[in-house]
């Protein structure tokens, strides 16, 4: 075997701890681009625009290794009026799987808005169901007889496909106004656990933490004086109290329809990202290079979005006037 198949190999059971260990702490999604799905991490971003915003999107992490992370993400809001005031109402859907971990998420979102300080206060609450499920049967899990170290009988490996439910929610605020916006939320608020098991078999059971998330992000929409360009810079925090990770991200747009830039995700990767604004269509690509060890197993990750909105009228003022769909 050749150093070069070594240092695959060892990388590659390096990455799978990594994904293990992930799939422990958190169901999150990890985006590049979150700048274009705050209402994926934080409830409060749902109608901040008279449009029923569409995303669909998918994140292929770590290509190269066996079995890495894959995310595909569903989510549409939309702003409406009730009893004189605006909401805002969204759904969030998400599939991702993690070696032989799976996990799926369903939630409903809602928000309530008001007009303060020139832009607009948005605190907002989701709920729903979040699954969890681990491919046990063979040959997916692989034990080994033969030492005192491993057994094919041991009770805390899962030997056939298991899977469980629970409830899920979350909260999140948010401030926008037309040159920046700003927003704290928590996801998993009641940090559920999830039991895992096979049909109605109690015997053999397993539980799944879902550890609760704090987000803290924020943008700006910055035009460059006597040209066409702005300059759209962002941020986003996030921990569990136990590990953080932070990232920051600097675009540029053109005329309001292509735009470029590149992002910094501590101790983690680098990336480099494009998006078209076309009618009321944006299309937008990402790539992440690790800066870690893992470079040396992985290609890098890829991430694409698509983005649709459909104009409505909830107000007076509202009709026949254009404003921009994009203020992130």
């Amino acid at each position: 075997m050749t150093l070069r198949n070594i240092t695959y190999r060892l990388m590659t059971l390096v990455a799978m701890c990594l994904v293990a260990h992930a799939a422990t702490a958190q169901t999150d999604a990890q985006f590049t681009q979150y700048w274009a799905v705050p209402a994926y991490y934080n409830a409060g971003a749902v109608g901040n625009i008279d449009y029923i915003h569409i995303t669909a999107g998918s994140r292929l992490q770590w290509l190269g290794i066996k079995h890495a992370p894959m995310t595909f993400g569903a989510m549409a809001d939309m702003p409406f009026k009730l009893l004189n005031r605006r909401w805002g109402v969204g759904v969030v859907l998400q599939a991702e799987s993690m070696g032989l971990y799976r996990n799926t998420t369903a939630e409903a979102q809602l928000a309530w808005k008001k007009k303060m300080l020139h832009g607009t206060l948005s605190v907002g609450l989701q709920a729903g169901i979040l699954n969890e499920s681990f491919r046990g049967s063979p040959p997916h899990v692989i034990t080994i007889d033969g030492d005192d170290a491993h057994s094919s009988a041991d009770d805390a490996i899962p030997q056939s496909d298991v899977g469980g439910t629970t409830f899920d929610c979350g909260v999140g605020v948010m401030f926008t106004h037309k040159r920046f916006w700003v927003g704290a939320s928590v996801t998993h608020l009641t940090a559920p656990t999830v039991t895992l098991k096979m049909g109605e078999d109690e015997e053999h059971q397993y539980e799944f933490d879902v550890g609760r998330n704090y987000y803290f992000m924020a943008g700006g929409n910055i035009p460059l004086r006597n040209t066409l360009f702005e300059l759209l810079p962002s941020v986003m925090v996030k921990t569990d109290l136990n590990a953080f990770q932070a990232e920051a991200t600097a675009r540029f747009r053109y005329n309001r329809f292509i735009s470029a830039g590149v992002g910094y995700r501590y101790n983690d990767a680098v990336s480099a990202m494009i998006g078209v604004d076309y009618k009321n269509f944006f299309v937008g690509y990402s790539y992440d290079y690790s800066t870690s060890a893992l470079n040396k197993a992985s290609y890098g990750s890829h991430e694409l979005f698509l983005q649709y909105n459909v104009k409505l009228d909830i107000g007076e003022k509202n009709r026949n006037k254009h404003k921009s769909i994009r203020i992130l």
